[in-house]
């Protein structure tokens, strides 16, 4: 069995936690792990490291590359040039897999921002679902309803047994609230988890039948000599998500309930769920002062919250941005989202403290010409071998020793120590020593943006 983890999305709903570019599966909403780590840790429960496939965006990358390298070595990562929905993307990692590995197995696809505690229960259901996956069924594994929730797919099943499933009769969007309550009461309704598993030729087959587009296009990549997935011919797949492209048209799928615990922490309801609660009803996490409140949401990131006398409500602070809802109201938080995308707004795009492989940077002010940054490198580590052909950078030293490249040369910096990097001089910033290195960097140029990065060398995999 192979593992197929879709780390592709942008977290809007989680905002302004979650950024386009760093989206929630690479965040810590509960553990000392992101959930993507979660989720990589739960598939080795029944599938080896060196058959996992992680799927993610070109932008996220090298997070997601630094995050894996801490649970295995070498972890096989596929990008996407750029987001066309599940179905390319489940589609391209099954042609990688059989043309890869020379076999036709069984795939175990599943979305990174899911948590699940029971990982034994889990892994229960998922040898239950190989079973029914060998005989030719596409299985798709479903969560019995709790309470109407209007953010999710539904799955109706028939009575007609496959094992230890059910044959499914149709897929339902995302219902309202009155729908949603009769789905429930009739029995025979299950949400939609987003968890797949299927024989790679089975899959195949059905898109060649129902997704012809796709399965056309597939014959364009060859993954023979290279994991590379060229951007001039995924550019070409259809945006659709497998649900449209195969669920919803195949005769061949079945649905298993999913016998452990599952949250989908697609909202900050789901956040507020999966929390332990105060005697009101209330979930703190940060610097929260609260006097009254009941049954909602605070979540401090930098600054003392305080409250007083809120119900059913959410409050989101970060470094640049600050969310205020109605509980009810969380999925609705998308729509502000795009809204700052279509204004250009960065804070869709990226927080103000920005982690990287080798540490972090915090913006602490920018404008016309200028951007001026605290770089924390962490022990042992250190920033590519880079230049750039629209900006200057000059270093103060604030913490720790810096060990500097410039054009070849090597310096050593203690505290309150400079040096100024010209515009396209080669360069790199790197602590080999025992502390952390603390950096302010000003940059001055006509362009300033991370993309104005070129890299020559880079211990991360990035160049």
């Amino acid at each position: 069995m192979f593992g197929l983890i879709l780390a592709g999305g942008s977290g809007s709903r989680l905002w302004p936690l979650s950024r386009e570019l760093y989206p929630k599966q690479l965040i810590n909403i509960q553990n000392s792990e992101s959930l993507l780590q979660a989720t990589f840790e739960r598939l080795l429960e029944c599938i080896s490291s060196a058959e996992i496939i992680s799927m993610t965006g070109v932008k996220h990358v090298s997070n997601v590359r630094y995050q894996l390298s801490n649970l295995c070595e070498n972890p096989i990562i596929l990008s996407e040039p750029i987001s066309k929905n599940t179905a390319p993307a489940i589609a391209l990692a099954s042609k990688f897999i059989v043309e890869k590995f020379k076999v036709d197995p069984v795939i175990l696809a599943v979305p990174s921002d899911h948590l699940i505690n029971d990982t034994k229960k889990f892994v229960q259901t998922v040898k239950e679902g190989e079973k029914i996956a060998e005989q030719g069924y596409i299985v798709t594994f479903g969560v019995k309803p709790s309470y109407p929730e209007t953010g999710y797919g539904y799955i109706n099943v028939t009575d007609i047994n496959i094992e230890q499933g059910f044959k499914v009769n149709k897929f339902v969007e995302k219902p309202d609230t009155e729908l949603a309550e009769k789905y429930i009461q009739s029995g025979d309704y299950y949400w939609n988890s987003g968890i797949f598993m299927f024989k790679a030729s089975v899959l195949l087959g059905e898109l060649s039948k129902y997704s012809p587009e796709i399965y056309s296009l597939l014959g364009n990549f060859d993954f023979s000599e290279s994991n590379e997935i060229p951007f001039t011919e995924f550019d070409k797949m259809p945006n659709i998500s497998i649900d449209y492209a195969v669920m919803e048209k195949s005769d061949k799928i079945a649905l298993l309930k999913l016998e452990s615990d599952w949250k989908d922490l697609g909202s900050w309801k789901s956040v507020y769920d999966v929390h332990p609660k105060d005697n009101d009803g209330n979930v703190k996490i940060g610097h929260i002062l609260d006097e009254g409140s009941k049954n909602s949401l605070m979540y401090s990131s930098s600054k003392l919250v305080a409250t007083i006398g809120l119900e059913n409500t959410v409050i989101v602070e970060t470094e640049d941005a600050i969310l205020a809802c109605k509980s009810d109201k969380t999925q609705d938080v998308k729509k502000i989202f795009d809204i700052l995308k279509k204004q250009n707004d960065n804070t869709h795009l990226i927080h103000k403290t920005v982690y990287r492989p080798w540490g972090y940077y915090t913006v602490l002010a920018q404008g016309n010409g200028f951007l001026t940054k605290m770089i924390q490198v962490n022990p042992g580590q250190k920033l590519s071998v880079q230049s750039h052909n629209h900006r200057s950078e000059h270093w103060v030293v604030l913490e720790g020793t810096a060990k500097v490249i410039l054009e070849g040369k090597e310096l050593i910096l203690s505290p309150g120590h400079s040096v100024d990097i010209p515009v396209k001089a080669i360069h790199s910033l790197q602590n080999p020593f025992e502390h952390t290195v603390k950096v302010i960097e000003v940059q001055k140029g006509d362009l300033l943006i991370e993309e104005d990065i070129i890299r020559y060398e880079d211990m991360y995999g990035r160049v």
